[in-house]
């Protein structure tokens, strides 16, 4: 019997818990598109999403995951979801400062026959950045005094 697109996307999501990326990408096609947007990968491969994925696990070796909603309309299941834990190792160039994260995501995901073969992610970047305390980056920062 054949698994259902969410039941796929469950399993994913149960290695991906565990910290088991090989696991994890089991449920991933060769050939997936990933569109990574946080990060501007438009159109990558699987080894844009490895190098995520193990990314992930290695900063946040308490890595949490929490499913708040997940819709499956058809092929594609829509997960909202909430990343928490604490930064161990760099991060996406962000600097380790032992920060708690929670970050809200939303990943869209495309099922055939048992396999993702399509992956959408998305995060608010100023939302990571305020939550591993990066200054921030869409203002110019004045320095110094009244002349």
């Amino acid at each position: 019997m054949s698994q259902t697109p969410a039941e796929t996307v469950r399993g994913f999501l149960a290695a991906l818990r565990r910290g088991d990326i090989d696991g994890a990408l089991a449920a991933v096609s060769r050939s997936v598109v990933a569109n990574l947007h946080p990060l501007r990968v438009r159109g990558g491969g699987r080894e844009d999403l490895r190098r995520l994925l193990a990314s992930t696990v290695t900063a946040f070796p308490d890595l949490f995951l929490t499913e708040k909603h997940l819709l499956e309309l058809g092929r594609v299941v829509v997960v909202e979801l909430k990343m928490e834990g604490t930064q161990a190792a760099d991060y996406l160039g962000i600097v380790n400062q032992e920060k708690h994260i929670d970050l809200d995501q939303a990943w869209r995901l495309t099922v055939d026959a048992g396999s993702i073969t399509g992956f959408d992610l998305y995060w608010c970047q100023n939302q990571l950045y305020r939550r591993l305390a990066v200054k921030r980056l869409d203002e110019v920062a004045i320095v110094g005094g009244a002349a």
